[in-house]
């Protein structure tokens, strides 16, 4: 996996690439070296993948054969894959199809163009000898295949040059950049060259539905945004990539969320919260777990070497790694299955298409703002009724309702920022800051039973427990010293 940072340049006929080495901090202007490269496409029939900004291709030549897939750019900066080059021409290796099942889904990966280039490549070098910025000149010959276009083959040239970032900062790609535009180029008007080459055939998706200053255009636009968040962290849940269980859950979480709270805007998505509640609640098995072999890590660490008797450290990590891997093959199977991708259909459905309500057609802030008040007032209403029983045991039940509708009112609070500014910030902060103190309790609670759970069975293999004891205890006072602080932390928030 490679950041690949560049900027791409249309170029008039007879174009010349300047003289580089008056760009500031270049030293050493390397080149030009002349490769010839091919490569070959592929996407499903209907384009899909181009659809999404994605390309994915197997290529001959050059000092990078291979397999890539490029995902969307984030950031400026595009995330590419790679993999050596196999046999099969016209069959994607799996470990590269299975990046793109959220975009692909059922229909299959195929041929549909085929870009030759005659490459000449300058480096441009610092006085150390690092590689700061790479120039590419590129002569292109594209063949799309006859069934992009009905049965007819298309076939283009044209020339293109890339400033891609090496070992150098942004400011060294900016001024590479700079040099180009004064010798004629202009930005691409494209983003890549399989993009240029297929031009109208890419399906573009226009979200339907009311104008920009109305109620359904923020919640359609919001929902969308979750959508777009949803299916990119997808590849990377699949990668096993940092954080990305964590950020995949989120989404899932905000787009219930918002259905819940914008069904006044947004009607007949009870089915589709279910369906988000369902995968919420897989990614969650293993974001916990995540999140508590971390934490018990970080724990011990506190712990004079004298408290910490006996193999715990090893236990908590074999046995906490080994039921995150169980859980992380939970999460595989089902996003492999058609339950999952049949959601995947249904959120896109919803955006194309919303069924939206009346309100949908009135001004954005006079129906939001009313939202956004009606969320946190939940919250009140949640607390009251928490404080209003004497069960202690069903009070802290409530307590956890009282969490989930802080974290419900805060993303509510969080989706409306771009129209409500300042106001939806505060409420956003006062309800994360409430929701963050009562799942400090909630994770104590439940990091004291998987502490138990592993005393058991290091009890059971004649191990010594006293240091669970002691890890319990610790988990005890940090979920004492929330719920104590909670109060406080309340009276802030309704002041």
């Amino acid at each position: 996996m490679a950041l690949e940072v560049e900027d791409k340049f249309d170029v008039p006929p007879g174009f010349l690439i300047p003289d580089m080495s008056r760009v500031p901090d270049c030293a050493v202007v390397a080149g030009p070296r002349s490769y010839r490269m091919v490569a070959l496409y592929f996407d499903t029939p209907d384009l899909r993948l181009a659809a999404r900004g994605i390309t994915l291709r197997r290529r001959r030549g050059g000092d990078d054969a291979g397999w890539h897939l490029k995902l969307p750019k984030v950031k400026g900066a595009r995330e590419e894959i790679a993999v050596p080059l196999t046999r099969s021409v016209k069959v994607v290796p799996p470990e590269i199809a299975d990046l793109v099942l959220a975009y692909s889904r059922r229909e299959p990966l195929v041929p549909v163009a085929e870009l030759a280039t005659r490459r000449e490549v300058t480096v441009l070098r610092d006085a150390e000898g690092r590689d700061l910025v790479e120039i590419a000149d590129d002569s292109v010959k594209g063949t799309v295949y006859g069934q992009v276009f009905g049965g007819e083959e298309r076939v283009e040239r044209w020339r293109e040059v890339e400033a891609e970032l090496k070992e150098g900062e942004l400011i060294h790609l900016k001024r590479a950049g700079k040099a180009l535009r004064k010798a004629g180029a202009a930005p691409a008007a494209s983003g890549s060259k399989l993009g240029r080459l297929l031009g109208d055939a890419v399906p573009v998706s226009e979200l339907a539905g009311p104008p920009e200053d109305t109620a359904g255009r923020v919640v359609i636009d919001y929902l969308k945004s979750q959508v777009d968040a949803l299916t990119g962290q997808d590849p990377q849940v699949r990668r096993e990539a940092y954080d990305a269980v964590h950020q995949m859950r989120v989404a899932s979480r905000r787009l219930r969320s918002a259905m819940k709270s914008f069904d006044s805007v947004v009607a007949e998505t009870d089915d589709l919260q279910e369906e988000l509640r369902w995968i919420a609640g897989v990614l969650g098995e293993a974001r916990d777990l995540e999140v508590i072999h971390e934490r018990f890590g970080k724990l011990l660490g506190t712990l004079a070497p004298d408290m910490v008797v006996g193999p715990v450290r090893v236990r908590l990590d074999e046995d906490l790694l080994a039921r995150h891997r169980e859980a992380l093959v939970r999460v595989d199977a089902a996003m492999r299955s058609e339950r999952y991708y049949s959601l995947l259909d249904r959120l896109d459905a919803l955006v194309a298409n919303p069924p939206l309500t009346p309100l949908a057609m009135k001004k954005a802030d006079k129906v939001l703002d009313k939202v956004a008040v009606k969320s946190w007032m939940r919250v009140v209403k949640k607390y009251d009724t928490a404080q209003s029983m004497e069960d202690p045991d069903k009070r802290e039940v409530a307590m956890h309702d009282v969490r989930k509708a802080a974290k419900r009112a805060r993303y509510t609070a969080e989706a409306l920022k771009s129209l409500l500014g300042d106001r939806a910030t505060a409420m956003a902060k006062r309800a994360k800051t409430v929701q963050e103190v009562l799942g400090l309790h909630q994770d104590g609670v439940v990091a004291q039973e998987i502490l138990s759970e592993e005393a058991a069975r290091a009890r059971a293999a004649g191990e010594d427990t006293f240091t669970y004891g002691v890890l319990v205890g610790l988990e005890h006072a940090e979920a004492k010293r929330s719920h104590e602080e909670f109060p406080r932390v309340w009276a802030e928030a309704q002041s």
